[in-house]
């Protein structure tokens, strides 16, 4: 027995907010590295790797909103709508990659300080918190409902708070003359990166792994199953997501009583909706336990 079919998909009108944001962000990317080579400084370079995550990644989320709205197959009867997760999870990877080369580079220059133009750092970060800055403000709404969109606004809003910390090291370098101030800003950078994308990175592998998403508590759910009237017990429960906004559950509801069971889908479907935001819903009612091989709390 199936039930609920009000599916929430990602909204297509992010497409412009991801061109938009993927070419701003590409072009300041490319900017960046020139400059940061010329200035000779570290800590503009990793901004720059930074923002080359953000980049991929606001691509790979771009595409994962594509694909998710592509319709089912005979072969992916889901469609493609787990896209959005693996991008979410790739996201991730990207900035933990970027992470190592920063903190990598950052511990050889305290070896070999290296001197720093700190005026062209300091124009090239302040035009960095302008570009970040307006990207994450097309991603401000939605981020709630989708981690992708999440990721992409966590991203840029990231970036934008480094390009201040840059700015500021700049002008710490341009004041005192320590070039040494280049690299552990570098080493600040990294930090902030891992700091603002933790909870992502968890996220997006627990879904990754069909964990239970983060904001249900399946607990929670049994217990208003079972409350339902004309339900016994409950068992072979299992929630994980079909993609960043959609959540499925499937379960086996004990029923003895079919004449009081009547309506039993529809007024699960609507309580998981309401209290859960589940909207793809599978029960099986059955007279009993005894007969089900999946009874048992340890089977799957």
């Amino acid at each position: 027995m199936h039930g609920g079919h009000n599916h929430s998909h990602a909204p297509a009108s992010y497409g412009w907010a991801f061109a938009l944001g993927t070419a701003l962000n590409a072009a300041f990317v490319l900017l960046q590295f020139g400059y940061g080579y010329i200035a000779n400084s570290l800590v503009l370079i990793s901004d720059a790797v930074h923002n080359l995550s953000d980049v991929l990644s606001l691509m790979l989320a771009w595409g994962a909103v594509w694909l998710g709205g592509k319709t089912p197959t005979a072969t992916r009867t889901y469609g493609y709508r787990r896209a959005s997760i693996l991008a979410a999870l790739a996201n991730a990877a990207l900035l933990l990659v970027a992470v190592g080369a920063i903190v990598f580079e950052a511990i050889r220059r305290f070896g070999e300080p290296e001197p720093v133009a700190s005026d062209t750092v300091l124009w090239v970060a302040a035009l960095g918190i302008l570009v970040n800055g307006a990207t994450a403000l097309f991603f401000m709404r939605g981020r709630e409902r989708d981690i992708n969109i999440q990721g992409a606004f966590l991203h840029m809003a990231a970036d934008a708070g480094v390009s201040l910390g840059v700015v500021i090291a700049a002008l710490l370098i341009r004041w005192t003359g320590h070039d040494w101030i280049d690299p552990v800003a570098s080493l600040l950078v990294a930090a902030v990166i891992v700091g603002s994308s933790w909870k992502l990175t968890r996220d997006a592998f627990n879904l990754a792994m069909d964990a239970v998403p983060s904001h249900i508590d399946s607990g929670e759910v049994r217990e208003c199953l079972a409350s339902l009237e004309g339900v016994e017990s409950v068992h072979d429960l299992h929630i994980w997501a079909m993609s960043t906004t959609e959540t499925a559950l499937t379960a086996h509801l004990v029923c003895r009583d079919r004449a009081r069971c009547e309506g039993l889908l529809a007024e699960a479907a609507r309580e998981l909706d309401a209290r859960f935001h589940i909207h793809h819903v599978t029960l099986q009612i059955e007279s009993g336990e005894r007969d089900c091989s999946q009874a048992p709390a340890h089977t799957v």
